[in-house]
């Protein structure tokens, strides 16, 4: 099928652009909660790694996960900072294409990731004894790199259905982003098959993983139910409730984005609620993974006396 270069060469966005006194704010506070994002992710990475403590399939699957989340602030947060800067909101052609590859790649990943996280937990209280030989080293590895995989292809086949589509010169994206809905309203062809892909995607990528994060869940209460000792019972909740708060933000924020009532929000809240969904939940994500950890204090605490006493000597 033909190219559409010679008839859209660049996009323009425009999501916000009717509010110029909001261009400097929200260009500071996306910048600070980048630094934060890029920090706090880092640093976990950086803990994780040093700590032969922290050297279990949860924290390889928490290491894949504040990646993750740096790749994706990183392919949409600074064209958005300079798109608030600049007069001339466009980008290009490619450019669009490489921005939403990525963006649906690393939210595909993540629904998936969650999801296997949450086998972990299951495997960790349901079965604690056995644990260690359910979850081995080729297990947890191989589940990690299909979720990055089908992530992947999932957006790689959406990306370049949409792409190849006519846009016949409209190429005004009511957007911040290259998002892929936004997108295929600027189509002037028939989009079913565009429309049924996602359908399915969405039930793959974001029903079912949920569904067995809950599945997960409710085996997982009924195991720490019937610890008989309260000690035990805080415990067995607190390995698994980092996890949790993370999943119910991640969703809660998708579904409250997606399954809002229309009539009642305006187009800039929209917008609002998109930006804070796409900086807020990878902003956070490695907060509560540090404020509700006590293998993550203690790593840290271990690496800051490591690094004082060699300061010392």
């Amino acid at each position: 099928m033909k190219m559409n270069y010679s008839t859209v060469a660049e996009f323009f966005l425009t999501g916000l652009s009717k509010y110029p006194e909001l261009q400097f704010f929200l260009f500071v506070v996306c910048l600070i909660m980048y630094m934060i994002i890029l920090l706090g992710n880092s640093l976990l990475i950086f803990i994780s790694i040093l700590d032969s403590h922290l050297h279990t399939p949860m924290y390889f699957f928490l290491v894949n996960l504040s990646f993750l989340d740096i790749c994706y602030t990183s392919s949409s947060i600074p064209p958005m900072l300079i798109m608030f800067t600049s007069e001339r909101k466009s980008i290009s052609f490619i450019g669009c294409a490489l921005q939403m590859v990525i963006s649906l790649s690393l939210g595909s990943t993540e629904c998936v990731l969650l999801a296997v996280m949450a086998y972990d937990r299951y495997a960790a209280i349901c079965n604690p004894l056995k644990y260690h030989i359910i979850m081995n080293k080729v297990l947890y590895v191989h589940m990690a790199v299909w979720s990055w995989v089908t992530g992947c292809l999932n957006s790689l086949v959406q990306t370049v259905m949409t792409m190849v589509l006519p846009f016949c010169g409209n190429n005004v994206i009511d957007h911040l982003t290259c998002e892929i809905l936004a997108l295929l309203k600027l189509v002037c062809s028939d989009i079913s098959i565009n429309v049924l892909i996602m359908t399915v995607a969405s039930i793959v990528f974001l029903v079912i993983p949920l569904l067995l994060i809950c599945v997960s869940y409710i085996f997982i209460l009924s195991s720490i139910l019937r610890i008989n000792s309260s000690e035990g019972k805080k415990k067995a909740f607190s390995t698994c409730s980092a996890h949790l708060t993370v999943v119910i933000l991640f969703y809660g924020s998708a579904l409250f984005m997606y399954m809002k009532p229309k009539s009642k929000f305006t187009k800039a809240s929209d917008e609002i609620i998109g930006l804070s969904y796409g900086v807020v939940t990878p902003m956070l994500n490695p907060i509560i993974y540090s404020l509700r950890n006590k293998e993550v204090k203690e790593a840290v605490k271990k690496i800051m006396s490591r690094n004082l006493h060699l300061r010392k000597t």
